[in-house]
């Protein structure tokens, strides 16, 4: 294999290139083992980078591409009528082999229906499915979906965790505890979809599954891998974010309030700070597709450099692992037991079916 590279969607996010080349340089400096690619109006990235003082162009290309997506544009219309957009130029790059994994901040179901499109999903696979990891209280869960798929069936919801556990696995847990995310534990509760994904789990034998989860459950660490749709885990995802963000603020008010509140401040300042620094979640940033023939992360539109260094690395982690690899070669017979399971269950459905 080459040495890894990087492309960068340059153009993409709420901020664009002001926020992103310079996020890339930072990123490039203190990695030394880190190649990128930067896609995007060469002129603009040229000129950002011009004002960044000992940069190693050794390990830094930049690719043009004249034409930029816009985050509140159709996907089918990006598809359609921009050949080069940066988005997609820097998933030709990853399919043609000139890099090796592509990082964007930009339009998610753009991204989505271009990587589906160019790099196309691993055999089984009907949809890929973004993950990230969010802190509990006994180290990082895996989540997904996240947004890429926002109705699920059954069928994807087991993907969605076989994938998540195969992940997981990659990332260093022997035996990831699997669960569906549930608004209770109980086998009664929740959507019908819910309800069989968890008879396909029960019977997987290679997958350690424990269930349902509520949320609250998630951040006491009680699973390694919550499985949901997109929807939810979007809501999931974006809502704790608002909660550490508003808690960080609420803390800091009360310190100011009187005198004595500020000397106490003072005293917990440290512990208020490494807090703070664990829990943010620009550090959390970057959310990986799951079940495409190569790797590809997407960071918030709205991330800053900080976060969208956390994507970078996010994406230079899923290359150490070689995820796309891992994920094939356990896949296919993982996915093939669950569809064996669907027939069992559609023959016994029909054997006890009334006759007419």
């Amino acid at each position: 294999m080459s040495v890894p590279v990087i492309a960068i969607d340059a153009m993409g996010g709420d901020f664009g290139p002001h926020c992103i080349v310079p996020a890339s340089l930072k990123c490039l400096a203190e990695v030394p083992s880190l190649h990128l690619a930067l896609v995007g109006q060469s002129s603009i990235v040229e000129e950002l980078i011009a004002q960044t003082q000992g940069v190693d162009r050794s390990r830094l290309n930049v690719i043009d591409a004249e034409e930029v997506i816009g985050m509140d544009e159709r996907p089918a219309q990006a598809l359609r009528t921009k050949p080069r957009a940066s988005m997609r130029v820097a998933l030709e790059l990853v399919r043609d082999g000139q890099a090796h994994a592509c990082v964007s901040a930009g339009n998610t179901g753009a991204l989505m229906a271009l990587a589906r499109q160019i790099l196309k999903t691993l055999p089984g696979v009907d949809r890929p499915a973004m993950m990230t990891a969010i802190p509990t209280l006994k180290g990082p869960c895996l989540l997904l979906d996240l947004g890429a798929n926002v109705d699920c069936s059954a069928e994807q919801l087991y993907q969605f965790a076989v994938m998540g556990s195969v992940a997981a696995q990659s990332f260093g847990i022997d035996r990831p505890r699997v669960s569906l995310l549930n608004i209770g534990t109980e086998e009664i509760k929740g959507n019908q979809q819910v309800k069989a994904a968890a008879c396909l789990l029960q019977q997987a034998a290679d997958i350690n599954y424990q269930g349902f989860a509520e949320g609250d459950g998630l951040f006491r660490g009680e699973t390694d891998v919550a499985v949901c749709d997109g929807f939810v885990g979007n809501i999931l995802l974006k809502s704790s974010e608002g909660l550490a963000h508003m808690v960080a603020v609420r803390v800091e008010a009360l310190f100011r309030r009187s005198l004595f509140s500020r000397l106490v401040g003072v005293l917990a300042l440290p512990l208020l700070r490494q807090l703070r620094a664990d829990l943010r979640p620009a550090q959390y940033n970057g959310a990986s597709f799951l079940g495409l023939q190569g790797i590809v992360v997407k960071s918030h539109g709205g991330a800053g450099a900080e976060g969208f260094r956390a994507a970078i690395l996010r994406a230079a982690q899923d290359l150490e692992h070689n995820l796309p690899e891992q994920l094939h070669s356990r896949l296919e017979h993982m996915l093939v037991t669950s569809r064996s399971i669907n027939a069992g269950n559609d023959v016994t459905a029909a054997g006890s079916s009334p006759s007419n």
